[in-house]
C-alpha cells in the first residue's frame, strides 16, 4: 500500500465484550465514526475549571443519612456513542494532528497489512478529551470537597491509648456519626514515622497495599512523655522528634528540636467513609415520600455513593463508598516536589483552582503538557524542601488518588527580648497538602530526612533501591513501531555500523507477533527469529520485544486457553472473565495481583516455552495501566474483580507494577538466577525501581515536549526510579532535524536512552537527516558511550545508596535558593551539570552554575568558567553545555565502541577537576556487566580516586569485592592545576616509582598524562612536583 492517506473504513470494528459495563454497539464500523476537529495533540486535556461548592454536609465521612442506592446489582449503561476520530490512521492512543498524506519514507517501505477481523486498529485508541475525567467528574473528590477546612469532628479518646514495642494505638471517634477509627503510630528506624488509620470494626476487611514494602519495617519503641489535659506527647528513641496528639479536635504535630515540621489534620480534613451494608430499596406509599425519594436518589447519584456514571459507563460499587483522606501542613516549606507522573513542572503548583494533581494510571496518547491529569505511572511520594531541611510524605494507597496543594504565607510570632515590647510577627510559608483516595485505608509514612539524600534512603528502606541494570541497557536503544521483518532489522543494524554509530539494542513492537499474540512471532515476517538473534549476538547486540498484559481471546492461542482454564484472568463484577478491546481485538487481562498467576507468567519466558527466544532477548511491558480501548477512561472498569475478591478500584495503580515484577522474575528464572533482567514498563508505582526501567510514554515531536521531559524525568528520579528516559525525537509526529539533534544531545546525558517513533512517523534512523546532522548525532551517542563508566558507577550508587542518577540542582545545593525551581538543567550524579538546549534556533542559553565557592569547568574544552552564577553561554548546533564540578573525578572510556560489549577492553581515562582547595574525589564501579555474580560471589571492583596535596591515589572502597580485569587507566587529565609541574611520578603498591611524560597547557591550567597503563584493580599514586 502507498504511503499516502490510509483509510480503515473497510475494516470490521472489534466487538465490544459482553462483560463490559459499556453496552457499546457491536456493529459500529470504523466508517461510522465521525471525523474529529483538527487540533494538535497538545490540546488533549482541557484545563479543569475551578468549581467551588458551599458545604452543607457535616464533617466526616459518613454518607448523609438521606443517601440511598440501587444496591450492587447495577444496570447496563446506555449505548456507547461512536468514537470521534479522524479517518487517518492513528497511532496508539489519543489522536494527534490530522496530517496530510505522508511523503515517501526514506528507508524501507512498511509492509502494512489491514488488521485481521476482530483486531483493533490504530483508531481504537484514538479518543477525544471527553474520554478522561476532570476532577469535578470524580465522585469521591466531590464528596471530600464538601468537607471544608475548619474544626475537625474527630476526637481522640486518650483513655484508649496502648503502648507496645511496636506502636502506640488509640481510637478516635466522629462526634456526629459515632464511628470509631483506630489510629496506630509507629517509629521506624532511620527517622521515619508511620501513621495508620482504619476502622476499629469494619464491615469487611479494607484493602491494605501488599508487596510494595520490601519487608515489614523495623520499629522502635516510642515513649509517652505526657498524657494529660487532652494532650498526648510521644518521644522518639533518640529524643530528636516529638509527636504531639491533640484530642479535641484530633490532630497530630511532629516537632524536631522545638521546630514544628508538619502537622496532620490541622485543617480538619480527615475524611473516612466507613463501610456500610447496601441500602434497601424503599417502596413509596405517598406522593410526599415519592418526592423525597426522588430528591434523595438525585443527591445520591450526584455523590456517586453506590454507583457512578461517566458518559455511557456505569461503575457499580458493591461495597459502597470507602473514600479516605487527610490534610498535612508543612511548616516553613514553599517548595514542593514529587508525586509523578504528570507532564508538569518540577515545582508542584497550587491547586486552589480546583485542579488537583491526579494519581491514576491512564493511557493518554499525546497528553497535554502542563496538566495535572495522571498519566502512565503513579508514585505517591511528595517531597518538601527548605534550606535547612527536606521532608517527605509517602501515601501508601493504590486506588485513584487526588492531591491538593496550597502554599501561603502565615504570620509567626517572634517574642522580642524585652517583656515590655509587644510580640512581633513575620510572614513564613506554610504548605497544605490534602490527600484524597477512593478506597483503602490511611497508611502514611513521614520521612524526616533531614537531607534530600536521607529521604532517598528512607524511601528505599521501605520500597527498595533501583535494580543494578545490565550494562548494555545503558547504551543506546533503537526502536520503532514497527521494524517490519527480519530483513528490516538486519538493514537497520547494518546501518549503524555503516555510519559508525554505536548502539546496543534494537526493539520490536506489536507487529512482530502472530496477530498480537504475545510470546509468538509473525510467521511470514519473522520466519527464523533465532537466526536473527544470532546475527545480533555476533555483533554483540541485544533484542527487546514487546509483551503487553492483554491476551487475545482466541481458544486456539495457548496462553489464552491456559489462562482461561486456570481462572487466571481478571473477572467482571458478574464473575465472568473481564473482556476489553486492545490491539488483538477482544482480550482478557491476566490478574497479576495473584501470586500463582505471576509464577505461571514467569514460566512463559522459559526458552522451551517462548519459542524463538534466546538469552539476548529482553522485554518491554506496554499498555499496562491497563489500557482498555473503549473502556471508561480507556482503562479497566473499577468494578472488575481481582484475586481475593478485591475490586480493581482498590489496586488500579499497582497493575503495571505487578506485570513488570513478574516479567523481571521470568527473565531471571530463565537463566536459573544467573543473569540480570532488563524490563521497561510504561505503568509504574512506588517500588517499580526494583524491577527495571520506565519511560515517560507517548510524547510528541515538538519542542515543548523536549522541554517538559526534563522536569518529568527529575520528578520520577526523586521518587526512587533512577532508570528513566523519554522517547528521543518524540513518539508522535515528525521532528524537524534540529529538534531531533537536540533531543539526542539531551538523551545522551539521561539515564535511559532510546529513540522511538510510531508507524505514522517517517523513518528516522540517525543517518537519515543529512551528513551534518548524522555527524552531530553520532558525536552525541559516542559521548554517551565514553561516559558509561561514570554512568554505571552512578547506577551502582543508586542501587546501594538510593542516590538518584539524574537529580535537580537543589539536591546537590540544598542551601542555594536560586536552584530550588531550576528545571531546564540538572546534575548527572554529583559531578556533571547538563543544560540541554530546548528552544528552536537558540544562539545562547542562560546557565546557572551554582555556588559562589564552587569551580566549574567546560566538560569538553576543560576551560574553567569565570565566575559561578547565571552565565549566558553561546551555543551552536553541534553540542549542548555540560560542565564538570570542581572537586570531582570522573572515570571515562578513551573511545566509544560499536556497542558496550565491544568496549570491555577499551582503556580508561580519569578526569580530575580541582576545587578551590585543589582537591578532588571520585569513584569507579566495575563488574562483568550482566550477571548477579557481583551479588552472590562478590565479583566486583569498587575503587576510590582521591587528589590531595598534589597526589592522586587509587584505593579500594569495598574490600569484599574481587574482580580481575586487564583493562587499564591510560590517561589522566587534571583540570585547574594552577602551576606547571617540574616532574610527575607514578608509585605502584610495591613502592616502585616511575617518572612519566606530561603536557601542561598554561592557558587552561590543564595537565595531561598519557600512555600510563595503570592497573584498575591495584593501589597506586601519581605524585605531581
Amino acid at each position: 500500500m502507498g504511503t499516502g492517506t490510509r483509510h480503515l473504513e473497510s475494516c470490521p470494528a472489534p466487538a465490544a465484550p459482553a462483560s463490559s459495563s459499556s453496552a457499546s454497539s457491536r456493529s459500529t464500523a470504523a466508517s461510522d465514526r465521525r471525523r474529529s476537529p483538527h487540533r494538535g495533540a497538545s490540546a488533549a486535556i482541557a484545563p479543569h475549571e475551578s468549581r467551588g461548592r458551599a458545604s452543607s454536609a457535616p464533617h466526616g465521612a459518613t454518607p448523609p443519612s438521606w443517601a440511598s442506592g440501587s444496591g450492587a446489582g447495577g444496570g447496563a449503561a446506555a449505548a456507547r456513542p461512536p468514537l470521534r476520530s479522524s479517518p487517518l490512521r492513528r497511532a496508539r492512543g489519543f489522536p494527534g494532528k490530522a496530517r496530510p498524506p505522508l511523503p515517501p519514507l526514506r528507508l524501507q517501505q512498511p509492509r502494512w497489512r489491514r488488521p485481521a477481523p476482530g483486531e483493533a486498529s490504530v483508531q481504537d485508541e484514538a479518543v477525544d478529551k471527553s474520554n478522561f475525567k476532570e476532577c469535578n467528574q470524580i465522585a469521591f473528590y466531590r464528596r471530600q470537597k464538601l468537607l471544608r477546612p475548619g474544626k475537625s469532628l474527630y476526637r481522640a479518646m486518650l483513655d484508649s491509648v496502648t503502648l507496645s514495642d511496636e506502636n502506640v494505638k488509640f481510637q478516635i471517634i466522629h462526634e456526629e456519626n459515632k464511628v470509631l477509627l483506630e489510629v496506630e503510630i509507629y517509629e521506624i528506624e532511620g527517622n521515619i514515622f508511620r501513621l495508620k488509620i482504619n476502622e476499629a470494626a469494619p464491615l469487611r476487611a479494607r484493602y491494605e497495599v501488599p508487596d510494595v514494602l520490601i519487608k515489614e519495617p523495623t520499629t522502635q519503641r516510642l515513649s509517652i512523655s505526657q498524657k494529660e489535659a487532652g494532650i498526648l506527647v510521644l518521644t522518639s528513641v533518640n529524643k530528636d522528634y516529638m509527636l504531639q496528639v491533640t484530642a479535641n479536635p484530633f490532630q497530630v504535630e511532629l516537632h524536631s528540636k522545638g521546630e514544628t515540621v508538619l502537622s496532620m489534620n490541622s485543617n480538619g480534613l480527615l475524611y473516612f467513609e466507613h463501610l456500610q451494608p447496601p441500602p434497601s430499596d424503599r417502596k413509596s406509599t405517598s406522593e410526599n415520600e415519592e418526592t423525597a425519594s426522588d430528591s434523595s436518589k438525585q443527591k445520591q447519584e450526584d455523590l456517586g455513593l453506590w454507583q457512578e456514571k461517566f458518559g455511557s459507563f456505569l461503575d457499580i460499587k458493591a461495597h459502597g463508598p470507602s473514600s479516605v483522606g487527610v490534610d498535612f501542613s508543612l511548616h516553613g516549606f514553599d517548595h514542593i516536589y514529587g508525586i509523578p507522573q504528570h507532564a508538569e513542572s518540577l515545582l508542584l503548583k497550587n491547586t486552589s483552582d480546583g485542579d488537583a494533581y491526579r494519581l491514576y494510571n491512564l493511557d493518554i496518547f499525546g497528553h497535554k503538557i502542563h496538566d495535572k491529569i495522571g498519566i502512565y505511572g503513579s508514585v505517591p511520594l511528595l517531597l518538601a524542601h527548605k534550606p535547612n531541611r527536606t521532608s517527605g510524605i509517602f501515601w501508601l494507597n493504590s486506588s485513584e488518588t487526588l492531591v491538593d496543594i496550597n502554599t501561603k504565607a502565615v504570620a509567626e510570632h517572634i517574642q522580642s527580648g524585652s517583656a515590655a515590647d509587644t510580640a512581633k510577627q513575620r510572614a513564613v510559608p506554610l504548605t497544605d497538602v490534602r490527600w484524597m483516595s477512593e478506597s483503602g485505608i490511611i497508611d502514611v509514612f513521614l520521612l524526616m530526612g533531614p537531607t534530600a539524600f536521607d529521604i532517598f534512603k528512607q524511601f528505599a528502606q521501605l520500597t527498595g533501591t533501583q535494580a543494578l541494570p545490565p550494562l548494555f541497557s545503558l547504551g543506546y536503544h533503537q526502536c520503532r513501531w514497527n521494524y517490519e521483518d527480519e530483513q528490516d532489522v538486519k538493514a537497520v543494524d547494518a546501518g549503524f555500523d555503516e555510519h559508525d554509530i554505536p548502539y546496543d539494542v534494537i526493539w520490536l513492537d506489536i507487529e512482530h507477533t502472530d496477530g498480537k499474540r504475545y510470546f509468538t512471532w509473525d510467521k511470514k515476517k519473522f520466519q527464523n527469529p533465532k537466526r536473527m538473534q544470532e546475527l545480533l549476538r555476533k555483533k554483540k547486540r541485544k533484542l527487546v520485544v514487546i509483551v503487553d498484559p492483554h491476551i487475545k481471546a482466541d481458544p486456539m492461542y495457548a496462553l489464552y486457553s491456559q489462562g482461561k482454564d486456570k481462572g487466571y484472568f481478571v473477572k467482571d463484577r458478574n464473575g465472568q472473565d473481564f473482556e476489553g478491546i486492545c490491539w488483538p481485538g477482544s482480550s482478557c487481562y491476566l490478574d497479576f495481583t495473584n501470586p500463582e498467576v505471576r509464577k505461571w507468567y514467569t514460566d512463559q519466558f522459559a526458552f522451551k516455552t517462548y519459542k524463538g527466544s534466546t538469552n539476548i532477548l529482553f522485554v518491554w511491558n506496554d499498555m499496562n495501566e491497563p489500557s482498555v480501548f473503549k473502556g471508561a477512561e480507556l482503562t479497566m472498569q473499577k468494578d472488575a474483580v481481582h484475586y481475593n475478591n478485591w475490586e480493581h478500584r482498590e489496586l488500579h495503580n499497582l497493575y503495571g507494577f505487578y506485570q513488570q515484577m513478574a516479567t523481571a522474575e521470568g527473565l531471571i528464572k530463565r537463566s536459573s538466577g544467573r543473569e540480570r533482567p532488563f524490563v521497561l514498563t510504561r505503568s509504574f508505582f512506588a517500588g517499580s525501581q526494583k524491577y527495571g526501567a520506565v519511560w515517560t510514554g507517548d510524547n510528541t515531536a515538538e519542542w515543548g515536549y523536549l522541554k517538559i521531559s526534563i522536569p518529568m524525568l527529575l520528578t520520577i528520579s526523586l521518587a526512587g526510579i533512577s532508570f528513566c528516559g523519554a522517547d528521543v525525537g518524540g513518539f508522535i509526529g515528525d521532528p524537524e532535524p534540529e529538534l531531533l539533534v537536540r533531543w539526542y544531545q539531551a538523551g545522551a546525558y539521561q539515564p535511559f536512552f532510546r529513540g522511538h517513533s510510531n508507524m505514522e512517523s517517517k523513518r528516522r534512523e540517525p543517518w537519515l537527516f543529512g551528513e551534518k546532522n548524522t555527524q552531530i548525532i553520532r558525536e552525541a551517542i559516542r559521548e554517551r558511550y565514553v561516559l558509561l563508566p561514570y554512568l554505571y558507577t552512578l547506577f551502582y550508587r543508586a542501587y546501594t545508596e538510593a542516590e538518584p542518577v539524574m537529580r535537580p540542582l537543589w539536591v546537590e545545593f540544598p542551601g542555594k535558593l536560586e536552584t530550588f525551581g531550576v528545571e531546564n538543567e540538572y546534575m548527572l550524579g554529583n559531578a556533571l551539570l547538563v543544560h540541554p538546549v530546548t528552544d528552536k534556533e537558540a544562539k545562547a542559553v542562560s546557565v546557572l552554575l551554582p555556588g559562589s565557592e564552587e569551580i566549574w569547568y567546560d566538560f569538553r574544552t576543560f576551560i574553567q568558567m569565570e565566575d559561578p552564577g547565571t552565565l549566558k553561554i553561546p551555543v551552536t548546533l553541534d553540542k549542548i553545555p555540560v560542565f564538570q564540578r570542581g572537586g570531582t573525578v570522573i572515570p571515562l572510556k578513551t573511545a566509544a565502541g560499536k556497542s558496550t560489549e565491544w568496549m570491555i577492553d577499551i582503556s580508561y581515562e580519569l578526569r580530575v577537576a580541582l576545587d578551590t582547595e585543589a582537591r578532588a574525589i571520585g569513584e569507579l564501579y566495575l563488574d562483568d556487566g550482566h550477571s548477579f555474580q557481583y551479588l552472590h560471589k562478590k565479583q566486583f571492583l569498587y575503587r576510590k580516586f582521591t587528589f590531595h596535596k598534589n597526589v592522586l591515589s587509587s584505593s579500594c572502597m569495598d574490600e569484599s569485592g574481587q574482580y580481575h580485569t586487564t583493562c587499564v587507566i591510560e590517561r589522566v587529565i587534571f583540570l585547574g592545576l594552577g602551576q606547571q609541574p617540574t616532574f610527575v611520578t607514578v608509585c605502584s603498591k610495591d613502592g616502585k616509582e616511575k617518572e612519566v611524560v606530561f603536557t601542561y597547557d598554561t592557558k587552561t591550567s590543564v595537565l595531561m598524562l598519557e600512555n600510563l597503563a595503570l592497573s584498575i584493580d591495584t593501589d597506586w599514586k601519581i605524585c605531581i612536583k
